[in-house]
């Protein structure tokens, strides 16, 4: 089985692809193998994955983007709802939005308030253009007419670092990279963009809790096949895969790296992928957002 991943080795989906497919090749005594083909916000390998056939041979583990780019970009080369069929959303996360401990606030309104009190002067770091932590600073502008500017940056990490280091006062993304310098204080986290406090920052407000319910956000990593895979291999692997991320030690795995296990049907996956498809575009197009 061949087990596509559009994105570069080590990366959260990269993680959890490799978690699965080592599961499943256990399960089913054959090899599930990964293969990782990046590039263009994850485009080039979904568009193989599109092509690669409904023999039942082939998956796609890919996370939000697969619903957001299609909007994002003038042209992708996969159409989300014709190509694919939902297998399961597998896990989900949320985002945190945390600063430069020089910024003067400890709460999401002080924020606020200072962004609404110095025009021009504030900028978020995310980690790249078109990304949903971008998605999520652009709502914030949106929904509170802020003048605050995006920076993209090659991935979590680098952003970060920016950061870390002053040069950029406000970090949105994964909480990975970010826990270790929210707990060595050289960062100072506001809010979780989930319904849920994240495990991994406990004492974290939600922007629900902030005052901002508009702002949800839970990204997520999920399992796709191409268009006219056999009914009976969805059902097997949407059935295999949720009993994977249920095992003690995969779920411990995934809970430190802030992952939470879904297992959804297929179904409920296909929905979630529409309410983001829409969701998102909205957002695009009143922000008018382009690739850069």
């Amino acid at each position: 089985m061949r087990v596509i991943v559009p994105f570069a080795p080590g990366g959260p989906n990269d993680v959890l692809a490799r978690l699965i497919a080592q599961k499943l090749s256990e399960r089913h005594g054959k090899q599930f193998f990964i293969e990782n083909i990046a590039g263009a916000s994850s485009n080039i390998g979904t568009g193989q994955a599109a092509k690669a056939g409904s023999d039942g041979y082939t998956i796609l583990i890919t996370s939000d983007a697969f619903a957001i780019n299609p909007a994002f970009f003038d042209k992708v080369p996969y159409e989300p709802f014709k190509d694919f069929q939902p297998v399961t959303l597998a896990v989900s996360f949320s985002h945190v939005l945390a600063i430069n401990p020089s910024v003067q606030a400890s709460t999401m309104k002080e924020l606020v308030a200072l962004i609404k009190a110095s025009s021009g002067k504030y900028n978020f770091a995310s980690p790249g253009t078109g990304t949903a932590p971008h998605l999520v600073g652009e709502q914030l502008r949106q929904s509170l007419g802020l003048d605050l500017v995006h920076i993209p940056f090659n991935g979590g990490g680098p952003a970060v670092a920016s950061v870390v280091a002053g040069h950029t006062p406000i970090y949105i993304g994964s909480p990975i990279p970010a826990v270790p310098q929210i707990k060595d204080g050289k960062l100072r986290a506001l809010a979780v963009t989930g319904k849920m406090r994240a495990q991994a920052l406990p004492d974290v407000l939600t922007m629900a809790e902030s005052g901002l319910p508009d702002i949800e956000v839970r990204s997520w990593i999920g399992v796709l096949a191409p268009m006219g895979t056999p009914k009976d291999i969805i059902t097997l692997l949407n059935s295999d895969i949720a009993k994977i991320i249920e095992l003690t030690d995969v779920k411990e795995r995934l809970a430190s790296i802030g992952f939470e296990a879904i297992g959804s049907t297929p179904e409920d996956f296909a929905t979630q992928i529409k309410i983001e498809f829409e969701k998102w575009g909205r957002v695009i197009r009143a922000g008018n957002i382009k690739p850069e």
